[in-house]
C-alpha cells in the first residue's frame, strides 16, 4: 500500500499544471511545543507575563520563603531580579513588547499609602509607582506627576514610550474601597520624562492604558473608579490619531478590557455577557477586535465557561486562559480562526500550563505551570515551537484545582498577577 506521503507526492505532481498553489493537507497543520521551566527567585512559584522578539521572558516569582514577589527577567538561561522602588513587592504584569531591551512594569516605593488604597494589588499597604527598566539604567520610577499617590506602567514600544494610568488628586466619588483617588490614562516619555495623559470616553472619570504598538496605536479600559481593574473597565478602548474609540462589548457592563495590539492593529482583550453582576458573573468571553470585523469572540475551551486574552502577535496567534465555572485554569492558543488547549500541543510528561501571558513573533509563549506533585502554583515555562502536526496529541484533560488555587484564581483573574498572590499568605 503506498504511503500517505507518495500519495500526496502523486496528487501534487498531476495538479501542478493546473494550480502550482494546492496542497495536499488534511486540514490546519498545528503548532506543537516543547516546555521549559523558569527558574525562581528562592520561592517556589513565578508567572511568565511578557516574552519579546528577543527572547527575553519577564513576570514575577516569589522569594525566599514566599514572602514577596520581584519584578524578573528569564534571559540566556539566567534568571534575573529586578528589584524594586525600596518597598517590598515589584512586577513586570503586563506583555513588555519593546526589543531593545526595556522592560516596564509596577513597584512599592518605601513610603506607606496614606490613603490605605491596594493600587497594584500587592495587599502590603505600600504606595506604587510605574518603572521602567534596562541593563543601563536599572529600575527607574515614573511617579505620577497629577496630584495622586500611585502609577502604573503597563506596555511600552521602541521610541521610548511606556503606557499605564496614574492617580490624580482628585477624591472619586466612583470609586470602590480601598480605591479612593481618581486614575487616568497615560503615557510617559523615559527620555524626557513627560507624561502625557489620555482622554476617557464621555461620562467615564478613570481609564488605563494597558498595550502599544509602533504605530502609536494604544489600547485600554475607561470607565468609573474601580477597586480594581475589572469593575472600572466599563469600556474597552483604542486611542488612534488623538481619539478615543469604543470597541464594543458582548452585552456586560464590566471587565470589558483591551489588553493587548499587535502592529497591524489587531486587539486581543475580554469582555462580559449581558446581565452581568460582577467579574465573568455569569460569563466572560476573550475577543479579537479589527477595524473590518469588529468584536468577536474567542473560546472559552469545551467545557469551560469563561476565556480572557492576554497577548497577540503580529501573526495574529493569541493566547491567554480558559476556566470553567468552578476556577479550574488551563492555557489557550488561538490561530486560524480556533481556538486549542495548549496542553494538547506539548509532549507527554509536560508540565500542566495554567494559562499563557504572551506570545512573541516567533511563536514563543510564555505563562505559568501548576505543579501537580506539590498541588501548588508552579515556575514559569516558554512554550517553543518545535514542529507542525495534523492535530492536538497531548493531554487535553482537565487538571482539578484545589479550592484555594481556585479562589486566588477567581479573586485575580485577568490582572496577571494572581498567579502570585498566595506568595503573601
Amino acid at each position: 500500500m503506498k504511503s500517505r506521503m507518495l500519495t500526496c507526492m502523486i496528487a501534487i505532481a498531476a495538479i501542478l499544471a493546473i494550480s502550482p498553489n494546492l496542497l495536499c493537507q488534511n486540514g490546519p497543520r498545528l503548532t506543537h511545543y516543547r516546555i521549559y521551566t523558569l527558574g525562581t527567585l528562592g520561592g517556589t512559584n513565578a508567572s511568565g507575563n511578557s516574552i519579546n522578539d528577543l527572547g527575553w521572558a519577564a513576570g514575577s516569582s516569589a522569594t525566599a520563603n514566599n514572602a514577596t514577589q520581584e519584578a524578573t527577567l528569564w534571559r540566556y538561561g539566567q534568571t534575573i531580579g529586578l528589584g524594586t522602588l525600596g518597598g517590598p513587592n515589584s512586577s513586570v504584569a503586563f506583555p513588555a513588547k519593546d526589543d531593545r531591551g526595556i522592560l516596564e512594569g509596577i513597584a512599592d516605593v518605601d513610603k506607606l499609602d496614606p490613603l490605605g488604597e491596594n493600587f497594584c494589588a500587592f495587599n502590603d499597604g505600600y504606595e506604587c509607582w510605574a518603572f521602567w527598566w534596562s541593563d543601563e539604567n536599572k529600575m527607574t520610577g515614573l511617579p505620577t506627576t497629577l496630584g495622586g499617590n500611585n502609577s502604573r506602567a503597563a506596555g511600552a514600544d521602541d521610541y521610548g514610550h511606556v503606557v499605564g494610568w496614574a492617580e490624580t488628586g482628585l477624591h472619586d466619588s466612583t470609586c470602590i474601597p480601598p480605591a479612593v483617588l481618581q486614575y487616568v490614562p497615560t503615557v510617559w516619555n523615559i527620555h524626557t520624562g513627560q507624561l502625557q495623559q489620555l482622554a476617557t470616553l464621555s461620562g467615564d472619570p478613570d481609564g488605563a492604558a494597558v498595550a502599544i504598538n509602533e504605530r502609536n496605536q494604544i489600547v485600554g479600559i475607561s470607565g468609573p473608579c474601580g477597586d480594581d481593574d475589572g469593575m472600572g473597565a466599563r469600556h474597552a478602548v483604542l486611542w488612534e490619531n488623538g481619539t478615543v474609540i469604543n470597541l464594543g462589548n458582548f452585552g456586560g457592563q464590566y471587565f470589558n478590557t483591551a489588553a493587548a495590539i499587535n502592529n497591524f492593529g489587531v486587539v486581543a482583550g475580554w469582555s462580559d455577557v449581558a446581565n452581568d453582576t460582577g467579574l465573568c458573573d455569569p460569563h466572560c468571553y476573550a475577543f479579537v477586535w479589527t477595524k473590518e470585523k469588529g468584536i468577536q469572540q474567542i473560546g472559552p475551551l469545551p467545557g469551560d465557561s469563561n476565556s480572557l486574552a492576554y497577548g497577540i502577535n503580529d501573526e495574529g496567534e493569541i493566547v491567554g486562559q480558559s476556566l470553567d465555572a468552578e476556577g479550574n485554569s488551563r492555557a489557550f492558543i488561538w490561530q486560524d480562526g480556533k481556538i486549542y488547549d495548549l496542553n494538547s500541543l506539548v509532549p507527554p510528561g509536560s508540565p500542566f500550563l495554567l494559562f499563557a501571558g504572551d506570545i512573541n513573533d516567533f511563536g514563543e509563549i510564555t505563562g505559568e505551570t501548576y505543579d501537580q506533585s506539590t498541588q501548588q502554583f508552579g515556575p514559569a515555562y516558554v512554550a517553543v515551537p518545535t514542529f507542525k502536526g495534523d492535530d492536538a496529541t497531548g493531554n487535553s484533560q482537565k487538571v482539578i484545582l484545589p479550592e484555594n488555587i481556585r479562589h486566588e484564581i477567581r479573586e485575580h483573574m485577568g490582572m496577571h498577577r494572581w498567579e502570585l498572590a498566595n506568595a503573601k499568605e
